[in-house]
């Protein structure tokens, strides 16, 4: 069994690589990788400590898992959508998308 220190320092260290590259990258696509990993880390950390909150925490990871599914899905219509019209997936170029 792994020790819950070693899967909450391994949840922060996703959520760090997630949060830096969301900060750091101008591509859409890697952006929205960038924050499923994020995504995956609070997942992570939710099942490690869900032996002692109880199961609300596993019930948590699904509700998380359905938004990530529908983000992913919209996020990339999205991206198809500019890429379609632009040539480029930067994220300079989502201002397309204003009225």
């Amino acid at each position: 069994m792994i020790p819950l220190t070693q899967s909450l320092i391994l949840s922060g260290v996703l959520f760090t690589i997630g949060t830096a590259g969301v900060v750091l990258r101008r591509n859409a696509i890697i952006l929205f990788m960038c924050v499923e990993l994020m995504l995956n880390a609070v997942n992570l950390a939710f099942v490690a400590l869900s032996p002692y909150a109880g199961i609300q925490g596993q019930v948590f990871v699904f509700f998380v898992i359905a938004v990530a599914a529908a983000e992913a899905a919209v996020g990339l219509s999205i991206v198809i959508s500019i890429f379609r019209h632009r040539e480029s997936v930067d994220i300079k170029n989502f201002s397309l998308l204003r009225w």
